[in-house]
């Protein structure tokens, strides 16, 4: 990794001094007298964690980006029984360079384990080329809440490109596979698409508590999809639910999330 940063003054953008970043983060929990303590918390700059309430890490911005050619890892291991909530301090600004900007998230999640992911929205600039894998592996009795929001550009600018795939496995058996791709006038516009909104999220729910029954035929209770004002709510095959919006900005994003997460508590 390197760790020589130049940022262009009084702009808060990098100037072309500065080196693309190959940087490593990890996260590991254990449990240790009935609660959770972090076995591991490592990471490089840009991706900082830092410990602000037991069993809750947020994610820091130490340096501007990612930036076109940064490449970003963070591996999160959550052992059986423990629970583990990640957040970030602020909104990630993705800007352009030279290449194309990775993420990847890799996250395993044990039996009787919870994990919340939720960290505030990318925000794609104008011109930067960006993309994104998670890969969530969860075993069986393991919960999560796994939030991502996507907004297309600052005000008043078009994004530029981003590239998302979500891999999610529960006891070995597919669970989830999701692919969207933005930054094509073409496309995106499309109503078929995004129309005119300016950012999508999703939210995916695995809860392990007890499954609900039907009185009458004592057979598991089957969730019936949801589709109302810009939100999506969808139970998957497996055991969970897919809470997908489009919104105007991050705002009403944000708020119509939240409302498909009710539907689901219901």
């Amino acid at each position: 990794m390197s760790t020589t940063i130049q940022e262009g003054p009084g702009t808060g953008v990098p100037s072309r001094n500065r080196r693309s970043f190959d940087a490593r983060a990890a996260i590991s929990t254990e449990r240790v007298g009935g609660r959770t303590v972090l076995g591991t918390l490592r990471s490089d700059p840009p991706l900082t964690l830092r410990q602000t309430w037991p069993g809750t890490v947020h994610l820091v911005s130490t340096a501007a980006g990612p930036l076109g050619g940064d490449h970003l890892e963070l591996r999160i291991d959550v052992a059986p029984g423990t629970s583990l909530e990640i957040a970030s301090v602020a909104s990630t600004l993705v800007l352009p360079g030279p290449g194309e900007s990775v993420s990847v998230v890799e996250a395993r999640v044990g039996a009787g384990a919870t994990l919340r992911y939720a960290p505030e929205p990318t925000v794609l600039a104008a011109g930067c080329a960006h993309r994104v894998i998670v890969r969530l592996t969860l075993e069986e009795g393991a919960s999560v809440h796994w939030r991502e929001e996507i907004v297309f550009g600052r005000y008043g600018e078009r994004p530029g490109t981003c590239h998302s795939r979500f891999d999610a496995t529960i006891g070995g058996v597919p669970l989830l596979r999701q692919e969207f791709v933005v930054g094509d006038p073409a496309v995106d516009g499309s109503p078929a698409v995004y129309g005119d909104a300016r950012c999508v999220g999703s939210v995916l729910i695995v809860d392990s508590g007890p499954a609900q029954t039907e009185p009458a035929s004592g057979k598991q209770a089957r969730a019936e999809p949801v589709l109302a004002g810009g939100c999506a709510v969808l139970p998957l095959a497996g055991p969970g639910t897919l809470v997908s919006a489009l919104a105007p900005d991050a705002a009403a994003l944000r708020q119509r999330l939240t409302w498909g997460e009710a539907q689901v508590r219901r």
